[in-house]
């Protein structure tokens, strides 16, 4: 995607004031500038797609080429702030798991961990599964921290069914948990981008949404999700860092 003319933006906020030159030796604080400018963008902007290099080095108040002595092109910047925020949801996911004190718990605490993320950061949500990203700017292989999630889920639901009379097949695992997620998916891309409705309490549907995974009922999951404080979204998205 050429950087030769900037496409008409929706303003994240104020234009960025001419940036000081950092000191001799602080080049990694300008590659975390230049991320952070590249992640709020990305979430921010009508049509992130339409990212480009220069908009980036606006943001941060530097010239274009100094860029390149971070990131070789726009499709490098972008897939490192790709592998940084799934790396966050999944930390995020990791440790709400760490507490549970059974697999049900487990796969309770990641679901609700990953609800609670995208609809407390719509924006960075919108980044990672939006899937607005043309092949040859972010390949399908940008996308690895994704499948490691969705294997996540899998086998926490696997875990949580085990015991049952008939234990299903890989195949059939795979195939619940893949349903699971995209069930996951639907209920935070459906309750970002139509807020108006009215919407049932967000825990609610987290409960009946495992419960039909799971054939538990609602009431048994709701017991086991986190406090509302404990959400990982209730807080504001953390500063991405650089490695």
């Amino acid at each position: 995607m050429s950087d030769a003319s900037d496409p008409p933006e929706a303003s994240p906020g104020k234009r960025s004031a001419p940036r000081r030159r950092n000191p001799r030796g602080q080049g990694q604080l300008l590659k975390a500038q230049l991320v952070d400018a590249a992640a709020r963008l990305l979430a921010t902007l009508e049509q992130p797609e339409t990212l480009t290099l220069r908009q980036v080095a606006r943001e941060v108040g530097v010239a274009p080429a100094s860029i390149y002595s971070h990131f070789p092109d726009l499709s490098a910047l972008i897939q490192h702030v790709l592998r940084l925020r799934y790396d966050e949801l999944a930390q995020l996911m990791d440790r709400a798991a760490r507490s549970a004190a059974d697999p049900l718990a487990e796969l309770v605490a990641r679901c609700t961990a990953y609800v609670r993320w995208g609809v407390g950061q719509p924006g960075h949500y919108r980044t990672l599964f939006g899937g607005r990203m043309p092949d040859d700017l972010v390949p399908g292989s940008a996308h690895g921290g994704g499948a490691e999630l969705l294997e996540a889920v899998v086998a926490a639901l696997a875990a949580a069914a085990e015991g049952e009379r008939r234990q299903p097949s890989p195949a059939r695992q795979w195939q619940a948990g893949l349903m699971l997620w995209t069930a996951l998916h639907g209920l935070v891309s459906l309750y970002n981008d139509h807020g108006n409705m009215p919407w049932p309490p967000l825990d609610d549907l987290i409960a009946d949404l495992v419960g039909l995974h799971t054939g538990r009922p609602a009431a048994q999951i709701a017991a086991l999700l986190p406090g509302p404080g404990d959400g990982p979204g209730s807080a504001g998205p953390p500063p991405v860092p650089t490695a």
